[in-house]
């Protein structure tokens, strides 16, 4: 018997979140799984970093559960919850529609990537942090934080994953990173 022992559709799910490209910009590592939500989980921890690697620019998390017995409020036998947070100007952060654009990254990035999900739901907050006391020479900040969940219909999650990441980059700035034409090495 191997050391982690998980039945065969959940190692599969995990195998389909291995060997995708990343940007230079993103440290992808992963940690421990929630241990409390069901049977078999699995996370990820994204973070971008600013080009002189001294600023946190976003940072999320990507998690995967699996339940081989399903769970009713799932209607299935995996859910994916992600998270990305990141500052935000305060011109952007006091934009009415900040919730309904955040949103609507995630779920574009869902159909762009070709996701095949459903019951999708989830929360777009803006964090507003105020420091006092010895904190007070800091900045006021506002983050945006994403939150998401759903049900993939498929245990191939790697398009789930670029979702996500896709999410993060758009959260954090980033320009649309060109992709190498035939022949090039764009590592």
């Amino acid at each position: 018997m191997s050391e982690f022992s998980a039945p065969s559709e959940f190692l599969t799910a995990l195998e389909s979140l291995r060997g995708h490209r990343l940007r230079k910009d993103i440290t992808l590592n992963e940690i421990p799984g929630p241990t409390r939500l069901a049977p078999y989980a699995a996370a990820l921890n994204a973070e971008v970093w600013s080009k002189d690697n001294d600023v946190l620019v976003a940072h999320g998390k990507f998690i995967v559960l699996y339940d081989p017995d399903g769970q009713p409020s799932w209607h299935g036998d995996f859910r994916v919850i992600v998270l990305v947070k990141a500052p935000m100007d305060n011109e952007v952060a006091a934009d009415p529609l900040l919730g309904e654009v955040g949103w609507s990254w995630l779920m574009s990035a869902l159909d762009d990537c070709g996701v095949g999900f459903h019951h999708a739901s989830g929360t777009v907050t803006r964090v507003l942090s105020e420091s006092f006391g010895g904190l007070q020479l800091m900045e006021h900040r506002v983050e945006m934080e994403i939150r998401g969940s759903w049900t993939p219909v498929t245990a191939d999650l790697g398009p789930h994953l670029q979702a996500w990441l896709t999410v993060l980059e758009m959260t954090a700035g980033l320009p649309p990173e060109l992709i190498a034409t035939a022949g090039e090495d764009n590592r």
